[in-house]
């Protein structure tokens, strides 16, 4: 995903108006990427870019967060509900990708070589994560 600074030329900014546009007709409903794709007559790359550019717009200004859920495509919410409903399942996805990647990938390699340098260094800076994890976790599910 390019950095900030880069999805805000002339050209993602127009892309990001179309998109807003777009979005805010088809409010309350969402759209899915293609159907958002086919409304705003951009190419696929420029919807995205100009979905990453408004995001960046979205923070920036404090307007109403862009979702998106399988149901119901891409569409701004401002119910509180449905917006904290939204970031736990994100949380909990970005949750179970780290400690995948910490079972699957470090784990076996940490058995191979369990008195090696980077392995001691990575276990230390991974505990400190975990920990970290399992006190997000409680929150998200209290």
């Amino acid at each position: 995903m390019p950095r900030a600074s880069e999805r805000r030329s002339p050209a993602a900014q127009r892309h990001t108006d179309t998109v807003r546009f777009v979005l805010f007709e088809a409010r309350p409903a969402g759209l899915t990427f293609r159907q958002l794709v086919r409304s705003s007559e951009l190419s696929p790359h420029q919807t995205r870019v100009g979905l990453a550019c408004l995001r960046d717009t979205i923070a920036e200004r404090g307007w109403p967060s862009l979702l998106w859920t399988r149901a119901d495509g891409y569409k701004f919410c401002s119910d509180a509900a449905e917006l904290q409903a939204y970031e736990v399942a994100i949380i909990r996805e970005k949750l179970t990708e780290i400690r995948r990647f910490i079972t699957g990938v470090v784990a076996p390699h940490a058995a191979l070589q369990p008195k090696g340098r980077w392995i001691k260094h990575l276990n230390t800076q991974l505990s400190s994560v975990e920990s970290t994890l399992d006190v997000i976790a409680v929150c998200i599910e209290a």
